[in-house]
């Protein structure tokens, strides 16, 4: 590791350590979505009218399910009937991802490719795990693309901070290391001050363990599957422990192809 990234890695755990780093906040629509899917009583009717605080947000949640992964027989034009297709735990899970999208901008051209890159691998590994959970799991598919999407929510404040430090820009080898080494922590940190649910919330440290092992599959095991599937390592995927817990038809082969459908449900 070169100096600079010493220096930068010792001022950022300093920082987390302080509580002086400036972590991403969920904006209140999110928290108020989040808050009504938790009441398994909820109707249709109350959701549309909190997603519907956002007409932003009503809007790309309509274009979703018109989009080609959804389409039924004729076009949606209103959120109610919208959520009514979709479901309600889908269409919740659904909306905090786009509304998460909307944190993924920054200012420098620099640090805003870095973003839409991480972004981009993000979704992808949400698309993988929506389609893992669906076809060989009891999981649900709406909450592992969402595992999926908050994975490496842990390199946005470290973005921020590059912003600001140009020094780190100026060297991508740096700050790619950087964003390795932290990015864990600051993941598990952003999760719970979002009180994200107990299953997710450390979520970004524990997928980076490939050597873990649990009695039964949860969300971290199919980041892991998803994200080795999305790197196109086969050999390492064959050594993941989480592996065994997956339902794999005799003699079958996980084709990542086949598998990536689900990520084009956040681009609307």
């Amino acid at each position: 590791m070169n100096t600079l990234a010493q220096i930068v890695e010792a001022q950022l755990l300093s920082a987390i350590d302080n509580d002086d780093l400036v972590l991403p906040t969920l904006p209140e629509v999110a928290l108020s979505i989040r808050e009504a899917a938790e009441d398994s009583e909820i109707s249709v009717s109350t959701l549309s009218k909190v997603i519907g605080r956002d007409a932003a947000l009503s809007a790309r949640l309509i274009k979703v399910v018109n989009s080609p992964l959804l389409r039924a027989a004729t076009e949606v034009t209103d959120l109610q009937t919208a959520i009514t297709r979709m479901g309600i735990n889908y269409s919740c899970n659904l909306a905090i991802g786009l509304v998460i999208e909307q944190i993924f901008h920054a200012r420098s051209p620099v640090v805003e490719q870095k973003m839409r890159e991480i972004w981009a691998k993000s979704l992808e590994v949400a698309g993988i795990s929506y389609e893992l959970c669906l076809r060989f799991t009891q999981l649900k598919p709406d909450q592992g693309a969402l595992a999926g999407l908050v994975h490496q929510i842990g390199a946005l404040p470290i973005l921020t901070y590059a912003e600001e430090h140009n020094e780190l820009l100026s060297d991508p080898v740096c700050l790619n290391h950087v964003i390795d080494l932290i990015h864990p922590v600051l993941g598990d940190k952003i999760l719970s001050v979002w009180e994200f649910p107990e299953q997710l919330a450390g979520l970004p440290s524990l997928s980076q363990n490939l050597e873990r092992s649990t009695d039964k599959l949860d969300y971290v095991d199919i980041v892991q599957i998803a994200r080795t599937l999305s790197d196109g390592n086969e050999h390492a995927l064959a050594r993941l422990p989480a592996m065994r817990h997956l339902k794999l038809p005799p003699n079958s082969h996980l084709q990542v192809s086949e598998l990536i459908g689900a990520k084009h449900m956040f681009r609307a």
